[in-house]
């Protein structure tokens, strides 16, 4: 509070410096262009880059300002537009504006390219945020609020149209035309407005702004079926059964076939792309290369292209890999250049001069409260209908109360035609930037008013703990085998976290491509060729199992969420290690033997693979007989002090969960700790403080853990005791590399591994070794 404080005290003298600097620009722009702007007979670049920087220098200083005194940044941009248009700059120094911003169609067409891209990158993230499930299970309400809230205002507009003297109608002969232009203007809500709003005020993962979102998609698929119908009637005179046809029955196919065949195609081609090329940012350009296709197919069936980024975005939000990469590019692209463009442009095609006119300002002041109440209304009337409380229908119906560019299309559309002249353009225009600069402001209102609900404050704080935990950092696996015993546990594995994490898995043959053997090799026998792709194969039967024998109250991927591929070994095993770790690939699950070494420590293969490895290794090694089925494992989870261990913990815990098999948490305690001083890591870390932190972790995943506490000298002898007690054939140590000549755990993993009748899981879990290596 301070902080806005003192920045409210030095506005005024930042305003000063701002407003010296913007007239220096201005009168330099205006030397520099006047005689360009107004004699040249082609479009001039150095006049499209003095247009973009201003548009983009001026929306970030008062987007900046906006944030300061808690509005959305957009509110900044869109005043920057307004003030370097034809209200504010064009009013007092005309021809310093006119020489800016020129209303040449080939110049404007630059910027306006500009302000296209900007729109179709703000959809992309906003889709990349999309949560489907959500939207899907929010679908028959989000239906319901925009078609309700498209057919109050439509009619309020249309009749609105009819009672309009004609004196303000360019042709009164087309009234029913310019009526159902008005209707159509005052209904749709702006997705791109409505979507960056709510992303930027956080409230995307929150139940009313996925509906919001979700309503204002469904406003501007409708709306343009809506504008298709009334165009063919404005051209035709009747309606154009074709267009609508087209329209209706594109649109449809465009999205069952997004979210079957499509999904797919998205994931495979980033995944391609991102394991094929060398060069920088690959995955970003295919990623606009999915956004530009999707667009251009929406626009080629009669649909706004905003539709087809959207959707691009929720796909490319959905694909296992390296979706936290991709937005922070595109959202630093898309914050830094496109959106001050897009916002500012708004504002710059708004005239306010014509409010001078008595009649226009009371038709723009009729126009604004029909299209208010009647948007609000009916969002509100369908939201308590539809079982939300008041104060979730309020925020609904503030939300919904913003208009922007697509008015303006709409404007153009009828103004291109003849069924509406300069003055309806600029009252639709003013109507629909009034209407999105209160939607912030009265949205913001009424989501500070928004009790949580319970199941919603439930679902956030899973995503909240989804967030800090430990599985949460990974991606993609690479899941190394040499057809072994501990191959085949490794695939289990591996199949565990791809049914129940959506995570992807890239197969690797750690033996020699010319199949003799390598230095891991103990018998002497190498593989067939294809030992890779039969273990892929029975990775995807073993997850296909899993998900037919999981209850329908898991929470599980489908079948077309498990994505397995095979890597090739064309070289050493190191190059090809750190080959594929650079890919996105950041947990590797290395199960080949043998497992130790000559020197009682892990074996050099191990050793080559962990170093070369750049994300967290786990070394699964297979001890006697494995059971048949993976739902015949006993997980043993023994812990200390140590957050490394709880992360290992919380790795059984989610294989538990998935196999759906008993686990038990053994915490070890040695008499030596009781009297030694604790390590920075340790400390706070009591017996209660463990046992609570793994039950938050396994209540999370809804698994039942048996907790035993042991007092000891000798920790492996511990656990080794206890899990021959208890049956347990499997267990999950947290291990940290020591500085050694050799691939070393330290003293309770190298006996384990020489002494262990069981197997084990020897996974590092220090904070340095989960970071994400993911090439950029």
């Amino acid at each position: 509070m301070p902080s806005r404080q003192n920045f409210l005290k030095s506005f005024p003298s930042s305003a000063s410096i701002i407003l010296i600097a913007a007239t220096l620009s201005l009168s330099i722009a205006q030397t520099a262009f006047a005689a360009e702007g107004q004699k040249a007979s082609h479009p001039s670049e150095g006049l499209f880059l003095v247009q973009i920087i201003l548009l983009v220098v001026s929306g970030r200083l008062l987007g900046e300002w906006m944030v300061r005194i808690g509005q959305p940044s957009i509110m900044g941009q869109i005043i920057a537009g307004i003030i370097l248009g034809p209200s504010l700059l064009g009013l007092v120094f005309p021809s310093v504006q006119a020489s800016i911003f020129p209303s040449d169609a080939a110049q404007k067409s630059m910027t306006d390219a500009v302000g296209q891209l900007g729109i179709l990158f703000l959809l992309l993230l906003a889709g990349m945020e999309t949560d489907l499930g959500l939207a899907k299970r929010l679908r028959k309400s989000a239906a319901g609020v925009s078609l309700t809230g498209i057919v109050i205002p439509f009619a309020a507009g249309f009749a609105l149209g009819e009672l309009i003297p004609d004196a303000l109608l360019p042709d009164p002969e087309k009234r029913l035309v310019t009526s159902l232009f008005l209707g159509t203007a005052l209904s749709i809500s702006s997705v791109k407005i409505v979507a960056s709003v709510v992303r930027e005020m956080d409230f995307m993962r929150r139940n009313v702004g996925q509906l919001i979102v979700a309503s204002a998609i469904i406003d501007d698929t409708v709306g343009w079926v809506i504008i298709a119908i009334t165009f063919g009637l404005a051209e035709k005179g009747t309606v154009d059964l074709t267009t609508l046809a087209t329209s209706v029955i594109g649109t449809l196919t465009f999205m069952a076939v997004s979210f079957t065949v499509g999904r797919r195609i998205v994931f495979e081609i980033i995944r391609w792309t991102n394991d094929n090329f060398r060069s920088d940012l690959p995955v970003l350009s295919a990623i606009v290369a999915i956004m530009g296709g999707m667009a251009i197919i929406t626009n080629l069936i009669g649909v706004h292209t905003v539709l087809g980024a959207f959707v691009a975005g929720i796909l490319v939000g959905e694909s296992p890999i390296l979706t936290r990469q991709i937005d922070v590019q595109l959202r630093g692209l898309t914050t830094a250049l496109f959106m001050p463009v897009f916002f500012g442009l708004t504002g710059l095609q708004t005239d306010l001069t014509v409010l001078a006119d008595p009649s226009i300002l009371l038709l723009t002041a009729a126009v604004v409260v029909i299209a208010s109440i009647g948007k609000f209304g009916g969002a509100f009337a369908a939201a308590r209908f539809g079982g939300y409380s008041a104060s979730e229908a309020l925020a609904l119906g503030c939300g919904m109360n913003a208009r922007g560019s697509t008015e303006v299309i709409v404007a153009t559309i009828g103004l291109s035609i003849g069924v509406l002249d300069e003055k309806l353009f600029s009252v639709i225009v003013a109507m629909a930037v009034m209407t999105t600069m209160a939607m912030p402001p009265t949205l913001r209102w009424a989501l500070a008013r928004l009790p949580l609900r319970e199941e919603e404050r439930d679902r956030l704080e899973r995503e909240e703990f989804e967030i800090k935990s430990f599985l949460g950092n990974f991606e993609r696996i690479l899941l190394a085998v040499d057809g072994s015993q501990s191959s085949r546990l490794a695939t289990w594995i591996a199949a565990f976290f791809t049914v129940t994490r959506k995570m992807p898995v890239t197969v690797l043959d750690a033996r020699e491509a010319d199949g003799t053997a390598n230095a891991a090799d103990a018998t002497g026998t190498a593989p067939p060729a294809s030992q890779a792709k039969a273990i892929a194969e029975d990775l995807r039967q073993c997850a296909t199992d899993l998900l037919a024998s999981a209850s329908p109250e898991q929470d599980m991927a489908s079948e077309g969420d498990i994505h397995v591929t095979v890597r090739e070994r064309s070289d050493k095993l190191e190059t090809v290690v750190e080959d594929v770790s650079g890919t996105g690939h950041d947990l590797l699950l290395a199960g080949i033997e043998p497992t130790m070494g000559e020197d009682g420590r892990f074996s050099p293969s191990l050793q080559v693979m962990t170093s070369a490895f750049q994300g967290t290794p786990a070394i699964i090694t297979a001890r006697g007989s494995l059971p048949e089925h993976p739902g015949d494992l006993r997980i043993l989870l023994p812990v200390s002090g140590t957050e490394r261990s709880i992360r290992a913990a919380e790795f059984g815990i989610a294989i538990a969960k998935a196999a759906n098999v008993h686990c038990a948490l053994l915490l070890i305690v040695e008499p030596r700790q009781a009297s030694a001083i604790p390590r920075i890591s340790d400390r706070g870390n009591d017996h209660r403080d463990i046992l609570n932190k793994v039950g938050t972790i396994a209540d999370y995943y809804g698994v039942q853990v048996e907790k035993v506490v042991q007092q000891g000298p000798s920790p492996e002898l511990s656990i080794l005791r206890h899990a021959r007690g208890g049956g347990y054939n499997l267990i999950v140590l947290g291990v940290s590399k020591r500085a050694s000549g050799s691939l070393s755990y330290g003293s309770v993993a190298d006996t384990l591994l020489q002494t262990a009748d069981r197997s084990c899981i020897f996974i590092e879990t220090d904070l340095a070794s989960s970071s994400q290596a993911i090439r950029e």
